[in-house]
């Protein structure tokens, strides 16, 4: 038995918005059996952009009922079915935290009829509800409207479970579909109770022995991506071991990579030996040559001197050095960017000063590149970062003091009155090092609705 869900919110988030409105449509492998579907009260005002991408107004969902109304519904229509939805971790995520708000722990297998469109029907250009049913012949007259997707998405289950038929595939126990080789002792419901919240977790063996350590932002999909997986003999033997599950929250992804670098290096799992000594294998280097010129380097991070900056790869770091020479108009081959006896390249073309046979002296030269090393430390000052929380109304916190990690920890939004000092109290001491630095650097400069405070 299957339960068809669509449902329309005030936004993206499943922390911080709410649903408008649901539709469910039991259906039996057959046919359809149930339907109900009902404008919720979202208890807060649905902005303009969604109004007009759904045509849901604040005065439509007025006299609507909330949604601790209809649970109860939702809850029976549900039971022992599995929950279907195209994109389903959007739908399931939601519907999910208007339960928690209810105190309600709500937990069904899930199918997404996206992926197994991509994998029954493979090759379309686009998965959208919208294209995918245009290409098989689905008319939908109410799209963006809980109803119409849900109705379109029926048409859509019923015409892959024909196809199913027709490859002799079977998904009717979900569960088992993605799971090839796995250990007898894992348990299904370690599995199907699997948070789609950001944290790490933590893999075992039969022995109790903890063989992985894993972050990401949704730790149910990367379990399942683990458990599916086959691309190579230290995957299968790694899936083939597990036999045990655990996880811890963040909120956060940056706490989460933290956490998972930390406790790499701690516990130094089996299957985690190309992270064990670093995420981050290489760096920018410096030192004084026998001229007195300050000369840059890409080398291992493994080398005893304490690098500029850590990178993901040589060819990284090297770029980077690259962006850096020309910025600071410093000698290629005091950069090792140019192997040369003689002059750099650049000399030849008049974009360098002559460093490289000692045209230009070390102090003018030198003032630049220690520019350059100032770069690399201005980026690490005095902030906090301000993130999601395990919670809606909790923030993640972490703290860099003088260039330096000091920890993260996590603040009730309800009883933060702006100080900072308030926010520097809920810090939990965690050791700095050059790795951290660079998670934190990245973060910071790539991650989009943060909230950077420098002091």
């Amino acid at each position: 038995m299957y339960a068809v869900v669509d449902i329309e919110t005030t936004g993206l988030s499943p922390h911080w918005e709410r649903i408008t409105e649901i539709a469910v449509i039991v259906h039996d492998g057959n046919q359809v059996v149930e339907e109900f579907s009902t404008l919720i009260n979202p208890e807060r005002l649905i902005p303009s952009y969604i109004t007009k991408l759904t045509g849901i107004s604040n005065s439509m969902v007025e006299d609507a009922p909330r949604f601790c109304e209809i649970a109860r519904k939702i809850v029976e229509m549900t039971e022992g079915k599995i929950f279907v939805a195209h994109n389903a971790s959007f739908d399931y995520n939601f519907i999910r935290a208007e339960f928690n708000q209810l105190g309600y722990e709500y937990s069904r297998k899930t199918l997404c009829t996206v992926k197994l469109s991509r994998k029954l029907i493979p090759g379309k250009r686009s998965y959208s509800l919208g294209n995918i049913c245009a290409e098989m012949g689905i008319r939908n007259n109410e799209s963006h409207r809980a109803s119409g997707d849900a109705k379109a998405t029926v048409k859509l289950l019923e015409h892959l479970l024909r196809i199913e038929g027709q490859q002799g595939i079977s998904f009717g126990d979900i569960s088992a579909l993605p799971f090839k080789d796995l250990n007898p002792l894992l348990k299904k419901e370690c599995i199907e109770k699997l948070p789609e919240m950001a944290g790490v977790y933590y893999l075992y063996n039969e022995e109790g022995s903890l063989i992985y350590i894993g972050k990401s932002k949704n730790i149910h999909s990367r379990i399942i991506t683990h458990l599916r997986k086959a691309s190579g003999r230290k995957v299968d033997q790694m899936r083939q071991q597990i036999c045990d599950i655990d996880y811890e929250l963040t909120g956060s992804e940056l706490i989460a990579l933290l956490r998972e670098s930390a406790l790499i290096k701690e516990h130094k799992p089996i299957f985690n030996r190309r992270q064990r000594h670093t995420l981050y294998p290489a760096g920018i280097y410096f030192n004084f040559n026998k001229w007195g010129y300050i000369e840059f380097t890409v080398d291992s991070s493994k080398k005893k001197d304490t690098p500029l900056s850590l990178f993901t790869s040589k060819p990284a770091a090297r770029d980077y050095l690259t962006a850096l020479q020309e910025k600071y108009e410093l000698c290629q081959k005091l950069c090792h960017l140019y192997e040369n006896t003689g002059a750099c390249f650049h000399y030849t073309i008049g974009k360098c000063k002559g460093a490289c046979i000692n045209m230009e002296t070390s102090e003018c030269y030198n003032e630049r590149a220690g520019e350059a090393i100032a770069s690399f430390e201005n980026n690490l000052r005095s902030f906090l970062i301000l993130d999601e929380g395990r919670e809606k109304d909790e923030k993640s916190v972490v703290l860099v003091e003088n260039g330096q990690y000091k920890g993260y920890g996590y603040i009730d939004m309800n009883i933060f009155n702006g100080d900072l000092e308030m926010l520097k109290e809920c810090i939990k001491f965690q050791p700095d090092n050059k790795e951290v630095q660079q998670i934190i650097r990245h973060y910071k400069e790539t991650k989009k609705g943060i909230s950077v405070i420098e002091f």
